[in-house]
């Protein structure tokens, strides 16, 4: 259903955001390992882990943490040169950075938040592999803060201090292999209270913290560097904790789009009281599918599996209810079998199909005694993943006739979700007891200028026109174009290279992101200080990309550019101007225009139009 078709107000829409966005720090946040990323086939060696769920101070043990721990995995880790014995969990972590510190605090007097006179850092129990302690170390460090929407204020319950998960790099025979090179990335964590009313709303509260995060000049940059988290419930429905919205505009979707799916779960709630539903008992059904020519189940039953199935009394036509687009009752069912160990299931709402026989599917509700009302759900895998399975789906069509489950689930690339696990509580927090607590101080920090007031001072006091001073702002080269202006480089220039040049060499094919900062800084510096005409940034930008090792000055030669000198400049000036002498004669000044291309095409971009036009016009008037 559209947005325009639903009164979030009447449906009692409330939602919050968790936003995760990592820092562009040196270090890492409990070790002196640097924070770049680094290619899977560069490790130097490997570990393997183990996680189990422990227990709580309290004696408690995670829902969530107890799911991951029913699936038997073994974790790969891909180590490297710039990663340690911290990331391995060989070595106890150091104190926690200052910069991270610092730069956390800036962000948290943006968001108007009041940080702690002391922070702890506590343990997060996780055990799905991407920590290779089992947990992740995490500091509370601001509360109370606010920001501003055209739908109200919007309240900053707290921002956190924490380490950034390993990179999943792909799912192997034994279980999943992880890089470590992301490991112990500073993040912050800021979460906001459950003021959020429409999705419009929440998309303008997180592209609004988006600017904020931004405006300090030292997050990162690029796909996964910044994660949205949103938290939705409605009315007689349930919070849902929704992970992993990689970008900013696909929150309306996602907001509107579980509204839409917790509104038809409590229709078919409604439905299913109506029809007085239940859950029957799992049972063994292999034996009707002894001749089955379905490709799945004879495949299960001929390498040894099971199939298992569960009636679902009062359910017909509703397993196959559309929850969002492409998503159905079953599939939430499917989802969870998944989480057990199996490929899925089957439905009497989607058969017969898949090669089962409407024969097979009187046969199948006979066998558990299902009736004409009645749905029947099947699992065929491997022995004892079929019957835990399917049990898995049983006890998620037992919470449809309760509701809406509360539950994480992960955001899909279309605006749908998928079930990932339980809501974690609080069992899965813990001190952590190697690391001291930390006293910090936000008056040693500087309050960061926001970059829609940058936008303004870069109009006013650079020149820059309105366009490129937001470009130039909001671009992921900011600090670098303040470093240049710093240091003396032309701001229109410093701006329209590192927006409007990258972006045409980016066009073309030229890999920009794999030129450094300071080879950056290098070729416009060269530019300033005239010893690189500006016709030859582009051959040098595009050399810098092709060898990222190159200094700006060793790009220059092999580009062909720069390096010719005044003299030089004058005397392919003067052959031009000699070969069309008769033109000159006859045309005088006239003749400039076409000189000039001839002049410039001589010097092949090794002088700047400046000294090559000057050069000219007392060349011309010599003869005129």
């Amino acid at each position: 259903m559209s947005d325009d078709a639903r009164d979030y107000e009447e449906l009692g829409l409330v939602a919050g955001l968790e936003i995760h966005q990592q820092l562009d720090t040196e270090t890492k946040l409990f070790c002196e390992s640097p924070t770049e990323l680094r290619e899977p086939e560069e490790a130097t060696h490997t570990i393997t882990r183990e996680l189990h769920p422990t227990r709580s101070e309290l004696g408690e043990l995670d829902e969530a943490a107890m799911e991951e721990s029913r699936v038997d995995r073994t974790f790969e880790y891909l180590a490297y040169d710039t990663t340690c014995l911290v990331e391995e969990d060989d070595e106890p972590p150091a104190r926690i950075d200052e910069e991270a510190l610092s730069v956390a605090m800036g962000i948290a007097d943006l968001l108007d938040a009041d940080v702690v006179d002391q922070g702890h850092v506590m343990r997060k129990l996780v055990i799905d592999g991407s920590n290779t302690s089992g947990f992740q170390r995490s500091m509370l460090l601001a509360q109370h803060g606010e920001i501003e929407t055209d739908d109200g204020s919007v309240g900053i319950v707290d921002v956190m201090l924490e380490e950034e998960s390993a990179q999943r790099v792909e799912e192997t025979e034994e279980g999943v292999r992880y890089s470590l090179d992301r490991l112990g990335i500073p993040l912050v964590e800021i979460g906001t209270a459950p003021d959020i009313r429409t999705p419009e709303q929440a998309y303008e509260a997180a592209e609004h913290i988006g600017m904020l995060l931004r405006s300090t000049g030292s997050v990162k940059r690029g796909l996964g560097t910044i994660r949205q988290d949103v938290n939705v419930s409605i009315e007689e429905g349930a919070r849902v904790e929704i992970k992993g919205v990689q970008a900013l505009g696909d929150i309306r979707d996602i907001v509107a789009g579980e509204v839409d799916r917790q509104a038809e779960l409590l229709d078919i709630r409604e439905e299913l009281a109506a029809r007085d539903a239940a859950v029957g008992e799992v049972e063994d059904v292999a034996q009707v599918f002894e001749d089955t020519d379905s490709g799945v189940i004879r495949g299960a039953l001929d390498s040894g599996g099971e199939v298992f199935a569960v009636p679902l009394y009062g359910f017909d036509g509703l397993v196959g209810r559309e929850l969002q687009p492409d998503r159905r009752l079953g599939t939430e069912l499917s989802d969870h079998a998944k989480r057990a160990g199996a490929g899925g299931i089957f439905h009497t709402d989607e058969l017969p199909a898949y090669g089962v026989t409407a024969e097979e599917v009187e046969a199948l509700k006979a066998a558990v005694d299902a009736g004409e009302n009645d749905a029947v759900a099947l699992v065929a895998a491997d022995a004892g993943v079929a019957e835990q399975a399917i049990e898995a789906a049983a006890d998620r069509a037992r919470t449809a006739i309760e509701g809406v489950p509360e539950e994480t689930r992960g955001a899909n690339d279309d605006g749908t979700t998928r079930y990932l696990r339980p809501l974690p509580g609080a069992a899965r927090m813990y001190p952590e007891t190697d690391v001291p607590p930390v006293e910090p101080d936000p008056s040693e920090v500087e309050t960061p200028e926001l970059l829609t007031d940058r936008v303004e001072r870069y109009a006013a006091e650079m020149g820059l026109d309105e366009g490129l001073a937001e470009q130039v702002a909001f671009g992921r080269r900011m600090v670098l174009f303040e470093e240049a202006v710093e240091a003396g480089v032309d701001p229109t220039f410093a701006a329209s290279t590192l927006e409007s040049t990258l972006t045409e060499l980016s066009r073309e094919g030229v890999d920009v992101d794999a030129i450094r900062d300071d080879a950056l800084l290098g070729t416009l510096l060269l530019v300033e200080d005239g010893e690189l005409p500006k016709e030859g940034v582009n051959p040098v930008l595009t050399a810098l990309a092709e060898d990222p090792e190159l200094t700006p000055e060793e790009a220059m030669d092999e580009a062909g550019v720069g390096g010719v000198s005044e003299d030089e400049v004058r005397e392919a000036v003067q052959e031009v101007v000699e070969r069309n002498a008769a033109q000159v004669e006859e045309q005088g000044m006239g003749a400039f225009s076409a000189l000039m291309g001839e002049c410039m095409g001589a010097l092949r971009g090794q002088a700047g139009g400046d000294l090559v036009s000057e050069t000219l016009r007392e060349e011309i008037q010599k003869r005129a």
